[in-house]
């Protein structure tokens, strides 16, 4: 049989890599509601780098952005995947760690191409954003006095915490299910702002909730002794640690493997990591790291891009970048087979609403600490809340309100 053509079986409700390739460990778990045959036939890689170089380059807006416009390409322009299927693929993504909307690429390349469409994919949606990073990480490095680059990061910085906190709002009201999930998020946020590392209250917020919801199943298992004695070892005095290529690949590697929920918690990971335990970055070069993530298109985690750009130069950059995604090329090709019996379990699933819950505490926390040096006169405060209001009222794309701070930046910095 050729491969083009759908096997009986492949038209099934079961959602194997199309082209009858069901010897892949692709998302052979997932239902569709449509017949595979009505779909578009198995992609060439060339397709596949094609779409995701391309929204390399142009998706700006952050994950729930890309997420749009992945399912306005692979959707409803190429009909490579059909609505149930995407969404399939977006609750894989919210149950392993990294990056979503790279993840969601990554998946579309197993779907779409196999083993060689998941790396063509992952890489073709990173690589564009890396380069610009770098090239922009470049121009910091260098310009960096310079009143026009301060302008622009000084009106940028205050959007940047508008963003976060929108992002919250919308994400609180569904993490919050109840008086643990509650309790686990103010919790989170108290830990960490006494100086616990974001990974044990991850893991505290996790085992927390799933004691509460499943105490009689879990009371005869002692996980809070050993829950306890993990969060301490989030605790201790920090000092500035020598620099070096190995613990800088390792950190963001730990970093892209751990970290669950919005991009935004990453904010978290950096500061303890990079601010806190190794004294490789000061608060202000952290928050300029995420502003220039988050102007830039493709994923925010492009920002260890350009932390590692700033300590090592281009080595750091490359070095840095590899560390963050690799984890989410190996989540995604190993996670597909199990993904269903996580979501019906209901110890895991509760162990996932702590975590996810734990990690909305950590992004407020860490928006407490950065908005204290970055909302420091009346004008970024006004800057902050008219991007509050374009978000909430007029739902205005983030783009929009980067280049809106900026130009406010600019204009300050040319007066003054």
């Amino acid at each position: 049989m050729s491969s083009n053509v759908p096997s009986r079986r492949s038209s099934s409700t079961v959602l194997t890599p199309l082209g009858g390739r069901s010897n892949l460990p692709g998302l052979r778990c997932y239902t569709s509601r449509v017949p595979a045959s009505s779909l578009a036939p198995h992609s060439s890689l060339t397709q596949i780098v094609y779409l995701f170089l391309k929204l390399g380059f142009t998706a700006f807006g952050g994950p729930a952005a890309h997420i749009a416009i992945f399912r306005e390409e692979v959707v409803v322009r190429r009909k490579w995947l059909d609505d149930q299927q995407f969404l399939d693929l977006l609750g894989a993504t919210n149950l392993i760690p990294g990056p979503n909307s790279t993840e969601v690429a990554i998946h579309v390349g197993f779907l779409r191409g196999g083993w060689p469409g998941l790396a063509l994919a992952g890489a073709c949606f990173t690589l564009p954003a890396m380069l610009i990073v770098m090239g922009l990480a470049w121009i910091y490095v260098q310009y960096r006095s310079l009143p026009q680059v301060e302008g622009l990061l000084y009106g940028i910085k205050p959007v940047l915490i508008a963003i976060i906190l929108h992002a919250l709002w919308g994400l609180t009201g569904r993490a919050i299910k109840g008086p643990a999930t509650l309790i686990a998020g103010l919790g989170s946020l108290a830990l960490y702002l006494v100086g616990f590392h974001p990974v044990p209250v991850l893991l505290l917020g996790g085992a927390f909730v799933l004691l509460v919801s499943h105490w009689d199943r879990m009371r005869k298992i002692r996980l809070a002794g050993a829950a306890w004695a993990l969060a301490n070892l989030g605790l201790g005095a920090s000092a500035v640690v020598p620099l070096s290529l190995s613990l800088l690949f390792l950190t963001f590697f730990k970093i892209g493997a751990l970290l669950y929920g919005s991009g935004y918690v990453l904010l978290a990971f950096l500061h303890a990591d990079f601010v806190d335990r190794l004294g490789w970055l000061s608060e202000q070069q952290l928050l300029d790291a995420v502003a220039i993530g988050q102007v830039t298109p493709g994923p925010l985690f492009t920002s260890a891009t350009f932390i590692g750009y700033t300590l090592f130069g281009v080595p750091g950059a490359l070095v840095a970048t590899l560390g963050i995604f690799l984890p989410s090329f190996i989540f995604v090709a190993l996670s597909n087979p199990f993904i269903p019996r996580i979501r019906r379990s209901p110890l895991a699933g509760s162990l996932l609403d702590g975590v996810n819950v734990a990690s909305l505490g950590l992004m407020a926390a860490v928006t407490w600490q950065l908005g204290l040096v970055s909302l420091i006169d009346p004008i970024t405060i006004l800057v902050a809340l008219a991007a509050l209001i374009l978000m909430f009222r007029f739902r205005l794309n983030t783009t929009w309100l980067i280049l809106g701070g900026s130009a406010v930046g600019l204009i300050r910095s040319i007066l003054i």
